[in-house]
């Protein structure tokens, strides 16, 4: 499904999108932060949704983002599983049987990144 593209009028997959663009290395944010810092409150499982939408030549840093528990969400035995932990462990995060210490990783941009570089 492709989304016109109007910077000042973004689609929901858009802005949410922007938001995980935005999740430096070596840090994570739930799909629920997710959802709230693209002004979709309540929308978490949607974030997901969008990423599967999202065409590769956005490259997103989907390995960035876990569960509210700071679980991977993928089953264990998957290799997306695997690969989301490569992916994270190459950046520095540490990940323990597939849970993340959010205290430690979380990204937790300030207001004024979240005013500054976002449109919506």
């Amino acid at each position: 499904m492709a989304h016109a593209t109007d910077p000042a009028n973004p689609s929901p997959p858009q802005r949410i999108w922007q938001v995980v663009a935005m999740i430096p290395q070596g840090r994570v944010a739930s799909y629920g932060k997710i959802a709230d810092y693209a002004g979709l409150p309540g929308r978490a499982r949607y974030v997901s949704r969008a990423l599967k939408l999202a065409p590769d030549t956005l490259a997103l840093p989907w390995h960035r983002v876990i569960n509210a528990q700071g679980k991977i969400a993928f089953a264990k035995d998957s290799e997306s599983f695997r690969e989301q932990s490569y992916l994270l462990r190459c950046e520095g995060v540490t990940v323990n049987q597939g849970r993340i210490a959010l205290s430690e990783f979380e990204w937790r941009p300030d207001m004024a990144t979240l005013v500054l570089c976002l449109p919506f």
